[in-house]
């Protein structure tokens, strides 16, 4: 399965240079491809962390490089790095489309602190970090403070968590978002986009504008589309019925009614064959992270395998 087994020795040259080195403040790490391929053992079963077979050394050790490399965002730039050598050579379809879908929160996910600084802030030096922490994953996980602020949501079926991607013509995961479950799909519809940023290998912008987007009747409102249409990018999005029948009570003042390819629009399921990728992940399939920024860099470092391994 895509999910399972360790780094191969392809996969681990594409990765080793872009890996944090070890320095006299920090000391000696722990082997890098040990420690990852911990990491995917948990990422792909989903189990607790202290349960990690030994062969993967000290399960402390695994834990804190996964939720440090979360904050500091290294899975963001590893899965950047393998997504800009794919573009260099043209292996990205940029015919892109974008959905949610809610991933169930286990029990052992809630009750983290509200606060980072409630963790160990029992110095000046403590808070400062944690001030810092806060700062460096506010921008990645959104909400407010308490259980939102960990991208939990409550619903009829418990707490939950809602994924907001954007996917290539390929099945791959090009930007990932998280907020609480209840969150609305066309309100994370710009922050899914403006997180599309995909580096050039040489001189130049990072690209960041696709060929075309598609999208359900979810993301089906004026806002949406006059984002795109302001920054010139087709998009294929059916119109809501009850929008149709406001625009022709209004009579030639409703406008014409948007476009739709309907061959284009058959393409929208490579997002949801994204999603199902990711979620052959059991710890993306059901969230056991406490802290929202982790389960972020969970999805991401599942992310990033599907674009190893594709």
């Amino acid at each position: 399965m895509l999910s399972r087994g360790d780094l191969t020795d392809d996969e681990w040259a594409v990765l080793e240079p872009l890996l944090p080195k070890s320095n006299n403040r920090c000391g000696r790490w722990r082997d890098h491809r040990q420690v990852i391929n911990g990491i995917i053992y948990r990422v792909s079963t989903g189990c607790q962390w202290r349960e990690l077979p030994t062969r993967f050394g000290p399960w402390q050790t695994i834990h804190k490089r996964h939720m440090f490399w979360s904050i500091d965002g290294t899975w963001e730039t590893l899965l950047r790095h393998v997504q800009a050598v794919a573009d260099s050579e043209g292996d990205i379809d940029w015919d892109i489309n974008i959905d949610s879908t809610s991933i169930r929160t286990h029990l052992h996910a809630a009750g983290a602190p509200k606060t980072a600084a409630t963790l160990s802030a029992t110095s000046k030096g403590a808070a400062e970090r944690s001030a810092h922490m806060r700062g460096l994953v506010s921008a990645a996980v959104l909400g407010g403070g308490g259980a939102a602020g960990e991208a939990l949501g409550r619903s009829r079926g418990g707490l939950t968590t809602k994924l907001h991607l954007s996917a290539d013509g390929k099945c791959r995961p090009l930007s990932l978002v998280v907020t609480p479950g209840q969150r609305a799909d066309c309100t994370q519809f710009e922050a899914v986009m403006d997180k599309i940023r995909v580096p050039r290998l040489g001189p130049g912008r990072p690209r960041r504008r696709p060929d075309s987007v598609g999208a359900d009747k979810a993301y089906s409102n004026r806002r949406t589309r006059t984002y795109l249409r302001e920054r010139g990018i087709r998009h294929v999005i059916p119109e809501k019925r009850d929008q149709a029948a406001g625009r022709l009570r209004r009579g030639s003042r409703g406008g014409r009614p948007p476009g739709l390819d309907k061959d284009r629009y058959k393409k929208r399921n490579t997002v949801e064959r994204a999603i199902n990728k990711l979620k052959q992940f059991r710890a993306v399939a059901t969230r056991y992270d406490k802290r929202g920024y982790v389960f972020l860099g969970t999805v991401t470092a599942a992310a990033l395998l599907i674009w190893l391994r594709s």
